[in-house]
């Protein structure tokens, strides 16, 4: 399994699938999640590149001994020292929530590195009930001890927003991000992401996120949403698109936080972002 090293010597894990010569695109995933938060997507991805990435401390990354490095400049720069590893001049960015925040860190500190951006389903502004129900899981073990109930507790929990999804999707989405031991489930990550986060509110109020976002201004970029969704409201999601008019974007039915990519209208805005490039 391929890794690369950082150059404060964590060892991260990373996927590159695909032609050499072809569209370089990196997936970024969510906050306690890896690359295979992109396997929906995979199937349509063929004529790019496709890079995935596990953040440190997440996935098959190593865990970070220092919490305070568990920040989003820092996995920004764990991307364009990805690049650097893979010997890519520039590439677009898939970031799905935590993911799209790394990549407008990135559109703002090393621009000239970027081809193209989507956000998966985050913006410029974070509601704060969104943030209240992530913190109620993060770092935590779930209370199911096996895949089965957690599959069954996390179907009801999703119903209302995402009103049309399989119960059989559910299962996988626990079978793939939980570890199923004697003791119960197992996070696939550094439970300390909790800690610190905490440290970072501490440390005062979130930054303002806008001048992050506007600086994806003259890029191929735009943003999916689920109409559901508690992390990007509805007025945010149309602020975004008047602050840049060129800004492409689609809002889809029976999703909240996050679509999982391979919904026809969300394959459609990527690829028509892409082909731009």
């Amino acid at each position: 399994m391929p890794h690369f090293t950082t150059s404060d010597g964590l060892s991260l894990h990373f996927t590159d699938t695909g032609q050499a010569d072809a569209l370089p695109l990196i997936c970024l995933p969510g906050l306690t999640r890896d690359g295979q938060d992109f396997r929906y997507f995979a199937p349509h991805a063929a004529r790019y590149r496709m890079i995935t990435l596990d953040a440190r401390g997440r996935g098959r990354s190593d865990h970070d001994p220092q919490i305070s490095n568990y920040n989003v400049m820092r996995e920004a720069q764990d991307v364009t020292e990805l690049m650097d590893h893979l010997g890519l001049s520039t590439a677009a960015v898939l970031g799905t929530s935590r993911g799209g925040m790394v990549a407008m860190v990135l559109a703002a500190t090393a621009k000239e590195r970027l081809s193209g951006v989507i956000l998966n389903d985050v913006g410029s502004e974070i509601p704060q009930d969104g943030i209240a129900r992530i913190m109620e899981y993060v770092g935590r073990r779930p209370a199911a001890k096996t895949h089965a109930k957690a599959a069954e507790t996390l179907a009801a929990l999703m119903a209302p927003a995402f009103p049309d999804v399989p119960p059989t999707r559910w299962r996988e989405e626990v079978e793939v991000f939980y570890d199923e031991t004697p003791e119960g489930l197992a996070l696939r990550y550094d439970p300390r992401l909790r800690d610190a986060l905490l440290e970072q509110a501490k440390a005062g109020p979130p930054p303002d996120l806008w001048p992050l976002f506007m600086a994806l201004d003259g890029l191929p970029c735009g943003v999916i949403r689920g109409a559901n969704s508690d992390v990007l409201s509805h007025a945010t999601f149309l602020e975004m698109q008047r602050r840049l008019p060129d800004f492409k974007a689609v809002e889809l039915e029976n999703r909240g936080h996050v679509p999982f990519l391979d919904e026809p209208a969300a394959l459609s805005l990527i690829h028509s972002i892409l082909d731009q490039i």
